[in-house]
């Protein structure tokens, strides 16, 4: 079997298909190009391979927060008594499902950025775009070039285009998409919605989008405190869910009895202990500046744990925000200085403990610090804001750590 060498493709070739990871600036995919060759992804493959009453899928994507909202929409669908499963990005192959004996009626689909780069023909029910922030952008590029791809999940939705109000451009990408005629722009927001839009009225998820008369009526889904947890970009992943969820016609009974059944995966602002009045909470996923800015929103006061590989990023924007929040901080992993640095600029009151070294046994240290400077009240936070290869195997290696040194400190 002979590749390409560069700078041709095999003769004969048709179609490349392709790995998901594998950037689209290849000399491979650049003769591609040159030949007219198509390039497909899983995703596109398996969209292809669909049988003619294939089951419909309720795609997601988004910088964070796709894995809980797919598994979030799962939930709620099983709960209407439909047959389905979280699968694409989430780890459950589309062609293993697409090409399976079991049927489904509906599939709740994980999708990334370079998924959907290589899926072209991809037309989902219904989809949403949760959030926009510089990501991945050393594989596509620019943020521009990221937000398209993003945008892809968009093109040619049959009944809802879900968007995040907070995010405008995730509003910008449902105005730029090409949908199928009658596709609705849907919204979500944690204020009081608007018509067309999901969101919270005291301590209430309520549906204005898919209601006999959205500018009078609006169904109540469920409470705030049936999301699990209850955190606000938490709370909005649930609208978000709900949103797609009501879009195929789930009745508001299945949002709230599908939440309330909903266990997040670990290390998702997981709480793992109270000690002497202070609660300890993992949150190792948040392996970049906006999963951090949200699960330091969902507290107060925080004595945060963060540090690692920064992966191209800058601290500021976050620290700036953040800073009326913090009680303090302790710094783990390779590019702590520069999550150091932001705070000196932007929260110079802060106590910071800078610790200098990268041993996995860091961790214990980093939690006993940070329960010298916690009050009862307060909350010790791993947010990293990083990525872990540099201390660990992956962020949940990172988050058992914490754990383990949380009940260390505890015992």
């Amino acid at each position: 079997m002979r590749l390409g060498d560069g700078d041709s493709l095999p003769e004969g070739t048709e179609l490349i298909v392709t790995t998901p990871g594998w950037k689209p600036d290849k000399p491979l995919f650049l003769a591609a190009g040159r030949a007219g060759v198509p390039v497909w992804g899983d995703v596109e493959l398996a969209w292809r391979l669909r049988g003619p009453d294939a089951a419909p899928w309720l795609a997601v994507t988004g910088t964070n927060g796709k894995t809980t909202t797919v598994q979030m929409l799962a939930s709620i669908l099983r709960a209407a008594g439909l047959r389905t499963a979280a699968v694409g990005n989430i780890g459950v192959s589309l062609l293993d499902v697409v090409l399976g004996e079991e049927r489904y009626d509906v599939l709740a689909v994980e999708l990334s950025s370079y998924q959907l780069h290589w899926a072209p023909s991809l037309r989902a029910h219904s989809a949403t775009v949760l959030n926009l922030a510089p990501d991945h952008l050393d594989w596509h590029g620019s943020m521009e070039a990221y937000a398209a791809d993003k945008g892809r999940i968009y093109h040619g939705n049959r009944v809802a285009c879900v968007y995040n109000v907070a995010d405008k451009l995730t509003e910008d990408l449902v105005r730029e998409a090409d949908v199928e005629e009658g596709c609705r722009a849907v919204g979500f927001t944690l204020g009081t919605p608007a018509p067309s839009q999901l969101g919270v009225v005291e301590g209430i998820l309520v549906d204005r989008a898919f209601v006999a008369d959205r500018h009078r009526n609006a169904q109540e889904l469920a409470e705030v405190s049936d999301v699990n947890p209850p955190a606000p970009h938490n709370v909005a992943n649930a609208l978000a869910a709900a949103g797609l969820a009501r879009a195929f016609g789930v009745p508001a009974t299945a949002v709230r009895d599908g939440l309330r059944a909903f266990r997040p995966d670990a290390h998702r602002i997981a709480h793992v202990a109270d000690i002497d009045g202070v609660a300890y909470v993992d949150d190792s996923k948040a392996t970049n500046t906006h999963a951090a800015e949200a699960s330091l929103a969902a507290y107060e006061p925080i004595v945060w744990i963060a540090g690692g590989l920064a992966k191209g990023a800058t601290f500021d924007e976050l620290v700036a925000r953040s800073a009326k929040r913090l009680r303090g901080a302790v710094l783990i992993g390779a590019d702590r200085a520069l999550i150091r640095e932001a705070l000196a600029r932007h929260a110079p009151e802060v106590p910071v403990v800078d610790l200098d070294r990268t041993d996995t046994g860091a961790m214990l240290q980093a939690v006993t610090e940070a329960k010298r400077l916690a009050r009862p009240g307060d909350t010790v936070l791993l947010a990293p804001a990083c990525a872990s290869m540099d201390m660990f195997t992956n962020y949940n290696q990172r988050g058992d750590a914490f754990a383990a040194a949380v009940r260390e400190l505890g015992a």
